[in-house]
């Protein structure tokens, strides 16, 4: 599977981009810089501003937040999807626990595939409608 093809179907997974049809997705994947990190790397840091989704294409990294670790993610998984909507916090930090290659899409390019695709907006917002939606499920029960 080519990288394009990986980081296209690595796409579905991601609830921000779930509902984009297989052609925007594609489209977001032309766009995503692939780089690669050596083990300890780190791709970023709690606490500063968000300018970037990354996937993990080979390799691993592991989440920290407050020091304490939160979990590891591996092939086909991602990270800061909340970057592209808005520049906050991040609420993680993240290192690369092996040598690993990633796919990253910055911010500003975003901003830009979204005025080209006016369409993509829309299901951008119903997927972060639902998120926020399961979010307030959970603090309430």
């Amino acid at each position: 599977m080519s990288r394009r093809s990986q980081i296209v179907s690595g796409l579905e997974q991601v609830p921000l981009f779930a509902s984009c049809s297989k052609r925007e997705r594609g489209i977001i994947a032309r766009h995503m810089e692939v780089v690669t990190v050596a083990e300890g790397t780190e791709v970023m840091a709690e606490g500063e501003a968000g300018d970037a989704f990354y996937t993990v294409l080979e390799g691993s990294v592991q989440l920290a937040r407050g020091g304490r670790r939160i979990g590891t993610l591996g092939e086909g998984e991602s990270f800061g999807e909340l970057a592209l909507l808005d520049p906050g916090p991040r609420n993680a930090t993240v290192v690369a626990t092996a040598p690993t290659s990633l796919g990253v899409l910055g911010a500003r390019v975003f901003s830009v595939l979204l005025k080209e695709l006016p369409n993509m907006s829309d299901k951008l917002l119903r997927a972060m409608a639902k998120r926020l939606r399961e979010a307030d499920a959970k603090t309430v029960q």
